[in-house]
């Protein structure tokens, strides 16, 4: 296989199958008849492995990289599978932090292309399915896999893990899951299997309550992560870290109760080598130091808010690099937006990107500092022109602006 192979193996994937990613909710197709046949296609690869389900509005990558980076310190081979990518389709699917392989990714595409026509998958139930065998070829012993979009409809709502987490319940796309948060929470409230452990990390009631009576209906324990005490610390930053570390014990609790070895020196190397376990990236990452530069992922109200909350708090001026996807309510967002900030607003390279000329009049009305750019690499190359070594850039405000933008320079860092 030359890597031109690959590349093209990889570009018919994007193009064959509807691509949430790229083309948003006319891509989304809920429910578990598609990858029910896709995995018996297959022989049913996730019932070969043993699954730790994660769901939740926000926090769902942070915790399953930190869990993954503790089991891995605890020695046992651990498969991951989280979206969206940020550079690379071999981001998806990790086994003990290294990419998919190659090789493997272009074969199975090539199987791929052989399915009956009348399965018709997503570009996520393809990656699921991708998933899903790469882990039961590599042996893995335990996977973690990340819930795409929603959770009781959601393709990777087939396997029967050991444990389950639900990190929290938050508005995000609204116009897929149900417009208030009791409508999200009976979605997300959907990965609860009967007899299964589920851990919730949030301490909001309305939600709490829907997770317990779930939990009840399927006589699945449930456990409040909110109320542990830890002084344990990750090499993710971020002060919403803190609650998904509360998730990530939780989950090892669990699964200590099912005789799995791991010490209190595994979870604290863990927690603070997920960088260097996973290669995890996105959530309040330092891409550089002169000046401070930060990347954050969050995209939607409830995460937006709590990342400019910490940005707010650095006593340093900001150049603020942001650009949203069509489904974003960017009203509910220039409410939010830190203080003693210049901004530079970019439409990010995908099919649902979002042109800030299309919302400049929410701009105007804002008063803000602002300039407009086609590109997140024009963005931020006229914030770096304009920042001085004692102020700081950001960038975020949507997973494809922190790709595009670490596409363009993450090599130049290293």
């Amino acid at each position: 296989m030359t890597n031109a192979q690959y590349q093209e193996a990889v570009e018919w994937l994007f193009v064959q199958a509807p691509n949430y990613q790229r083309d948003g909710q006319k891509a989304y197709k809920p429910g578990l008849e598609n990858i029910s046949r896709l995995c018996a296609f297959f022989n049913n690869p996730q019932d070969k492995i043993k699954c730790i389900h994660i769901g939740g509005t926000n926090g769902k990558g942070s915790t399953s990289n930190m869990l993954s980076s503790v089991l891995q310190e605890s020695g046992y081979k651990t498969g991951l599978y989280n979206s969206p990518h940020l550079i690379d389709f071999t981001e998806r699917i990790k086994v003990d932090g290294k990419n998919c392989d190659k090789e493997f990714v272009y074969h199975f595409i090539l199987k791929l292309q052989t399915l009956p026509e009348d399965i018709l998958p997503s570009f996520f139930e393809f990656t699921t399915i991708m998933a899903f065998e790469y882990f039961a070829q590599q042996k893995v012993d335990l996977a973690i896999i990340e819930v795409g979009l929603g959770g009781r409809l959601d393709s990777t709502n087939i396997i029967n893990p050991l444990v389950a987490a639900i990190t929290n319940v938050q508005l995000d796309h609204q116009n897929i899951l149900g417009n208030t948060i009791e409508e999200i929470a009976y979605e997300k409230a959907g990965i609860i299997k009967n007899d299964t452990p589920i851990i919730f990390g949030d301490d909001n009631e309305i939600v709490k309550n829907i997770i317990k009576s779930k939990a009840a209906k399927e006589n699945a324990s449930f456990i409040d992560a909110s109320l542990l005490k830890t002084e344990l610390k990750s090499d993710l930053k971020g002060n919403y870290q803190n609650k998904n570390i509360k998730v990530v014990l939780s989950l090892i609790e669990e699964l200590q109760k099912l005789n799995y070895n791991i010490s209190d020196k595994n979870i604290e190397t863990g927690l603070l080598n997920v960088h260097k376990n996973t290669g995890f990236i996105g959530r309040w990452f330092e891409f550089s130091h002169n000046p401070l530069t930060i990347c954050d992922t969050a995209h939607n109200q409830a995460g937006l808010e709590s990342v400019f909350e910490q940005l707010n708090a650095i006593e340093k001026r900001k150049h603020v690099i942001l650009g949203f996807v069509n489904d974003k309510n960017i009203d509910d967002v220039m409410g939010l937006l830190p203080k003693n900030s210049e901004f530079y607003f970019a439409n990010p390279s995908i099919n649902r990107g979002r042109h800030p000329l299309d919302y400049e009049d929410l701009l105007k009305k804002s008063k803000i500092n602002y300039k407009i750019f086609d590109s997140v690499q024009e963005a931020y190359l006229s914030a770096k022109q304009e920042c001085t070594n004692a102020e700081m850039i950001f960038i975020g405000g949507s997973n494809f602006v922190v790709g595009d933008f670490l596409e363009k320079n993450l090599e130049i860092s290293e």
